[in-house]
């Protein structure tokens, strides 16, 4: 009896270091009870919801434990300012409602993600010793009996995909896209649904809120691609794990051990882990999604197939770029011209950047830098232009870059990101071949573009600049091409598994529709039996302590 009271203890308990993932086996026994329960309360439509809602609560209390206080105070807080906005007939109070909003959830994010890197700035620049101090912590040590360090600062798993679809909410409503959802149940709903609440894909309220109020709907074909994209995901997971553990991790690890042929290996390997990864993580909750009745959006759509890194942009996690699209680079003036708010994110990145060094003298250069340009501007209409319609694109990227994180090599990341956007916009102009259909000039396109984008990511997968400076050396002085065949044989498993994971990416679209709607179309005993084969084949390649998803960490 007590060995079965611990267990319960544990099931409904948090765990910190242990977040519900799909690819456990108690994720899927919860979502087998989900499901169970779930059979007697689809056809009420307002006991759904509040039934998904419980559920999504619990999901999250077990992911992130006391951290369910912050997206409780997001769903009261804005569902009241949605509210504010509709009823108000001043614009003025209309702007200032949702300017209210959206500041409380940018602070909000803000204090979790950059709390502690303002507080070890602001005492590199001004030489002082102020001590960080986590109030969060200090709340719940003294009202729910938590033990947190008051010095340090714990990320919330999620905050930034449940604040960025709360965000759009009040501003689709602002907007007039969208009217108030019927009680506060259903916007916690939309906010919190489980299968996208920790890593996406982002929804925006004006996609999804109608789904709220629909009646439960799914055919025999679609339960058969909720079962595929299930699938799906779950070997793209554990193809991505295989891989990292064995042999990429290692490498940005240990730079320094290995040549530069195989570090090169090792940074191709990385866009192919990583888009396994999260768009594995996707593919789970849209299939999830599909079976519950609701319909998500794609969020990955072959990427490595972009023949430019604009097109790349728009088939990487594409409920971001759409997100920062419709919510951060048309308000700043899109292609057009450069605003206020555009100069203002500027100046913003730019302080950031001195207190990423802790050096004032760079606040010297970066004017010094601004000053010509401004001049330049000022009296030449050509360069006044160009500044105005790339402005917010390298704004967009550099806070997408800060997004995930206050350091250098995001910011780099980023930057390198937004200039291969500006770039790609003036070759279009000089192209001599934007308008070929040739496969080898397309393939071309492809690798070069997959190559710029895979480099850009060791500045997003390195633990430091110094991991990154030994990155390069080891592929421009150590690079060792005689040991090529040698490392091809003894990393044979794990780079045809890699080259495997791309020859598949390539697959052509009508290609994978096809195989995608035999395997929806096949009789449930057949489609139990592969199901059956998969999970097992599956299992032979898990690692022994799978992975967190990549982007649980932003």
């Amino acid at each position: 009896m007590e060995e079965v009271l611990n267990y319960i203890k544990e099931v409904f308990n948090f765990t910190e270091g242990k977040p519900i993932i799909f690819t456990q086996l108690f994720f899927w026994g919860f979502f087998a009870v989900v499901l169970f329960f779930y059979s007697f309360v689809y056809k009420k439509i307002a006991l759904r919801n509040i039934y998904l809602l419980l559920v999504s609560f619990f999901f999250y209390y077990k992911t992130s434990g006391v951290f369910l206080i912050l997206l409780l105070f997001t769903i009261c807080s804005d569902y009241n300012w949605g509210r504010l906005i509709h009823n108000a007939s001043d614009p003025r109070k209309k702007k200032l409602y949702v300017t209210i909003s959206v500041t409380l959830n940018v602070l909000l994010l803000s204090y979790f993600k950059y709390a502690y890197f303002f507080t070890d700035s602001f005492n590199q620049l001004f030489h002082t010793d102020v001590a960080f101090f986590n109030h969060f912590s200090q709340f719940t040590n003294t009202f729910l009996g938590t033990h947190f360090s008051i010095d340090k600062l714990i990320l919330p798993v999620g905050v930034s995909f449940f604040t960025f679809q709360s965000i759009s909410y009040t501003v689709d409503m602002y907007r007039g896209k969208v009217t108030p959802v019927k009680n506060i149940f259903d916007y916690g709903f939309f906010v919190c649904f489980f299968p996208h609440l920790v890593a996406g894909p982002i929804v925006k309220a004006h996609d999804f809120l109608y789904q709220i109020y629909q009646p439960y709907t799914l055919t025999r074909k679609e339960f058969g691609f909720s079962l595929f994209w299930i699938m799906n995901g779950l070997m793209k997971k554990i193809f991505a794990d295989y891989i990292a553990v064995n042999f990429i991790d290692r490498i940005f690890d240990n730079p320094n051990y290995y040549s530069g042929v195989e570090t090169v290996f090792g940074i191709f390997g990385y866009s192919i882990q990583i888009y396994a990864d999260f768009s594995g993580y996707t593919d789970i909750a849209i299939g999830i999604a599909l079976l519950l009745g609701f319909r998500l959006k794609t969020n990955f759509n072959s990427p490595y197939k972009a023949q430019n890194v604009s097109e790349f942009w728009q088939r990487w996690h594409i409920s971001l770029s759409t997100w920062l699209k419709e919510y951060l680079y048309i308000p700043l003036g899109g292609n057009k011209t450069g605003t206020v708010g555009s100069y203002i994110a500027i100046t913003f990145i730019s302080v950031i950047m001195v207190m990423l060094t802790g050096k004032l003298w760079l606040l010297l250069i970066l004017f010094g830098i601004a000053i010509p340009f401004t001049l330049l501007a000022y009296f030449s209409k050509a360069v006044r232009q160009t500044i105005n319609t790339n402005i917010n694109l390298m704004v967009t990227m550099l806070l997408g870059g800060l997004w995930h994180g206050s350091s250098w090599l995001f910011i780099i990341w980023g930057g390198l990101n937004g200039l291969g956007l500006v770039f790609h916009k003036f070759w279009l102009k000089i192209s001599p071949i934007k308008n070929s259909n040739s496969f080898l000039t397309k393939a071309i396109s492809v690798l070069v573009t997959l190559t710029f984008i895979s480099f850009t990511r060791i500045f997003f997968r390195s633990s430091s600049l110094d991991t990154v400076n030994l990155i390069f050396d080891r592929i421009t002085n150590h690079f060792g091409l005689n040991l090529f065949f040698d490392i091809i044989k003894g990393y044979s498993g794990v780079l045809g598994l890699i080259l495997l994971g791309y020859l598949i990416h390539w697959i052509p679209l009508n290609i994978k529709e096809k195989y995608r709607t035999y395997f929806a179309e096949l009789p449930l005993y057949a489609m139990a039996i592969v199901t059956v084969v998969i999970v097992f084949a599956m299992y032979q390649l898990m690692s022994d302590e799978m992975q967190p998803f990549i982007y649980f960490q932003f």
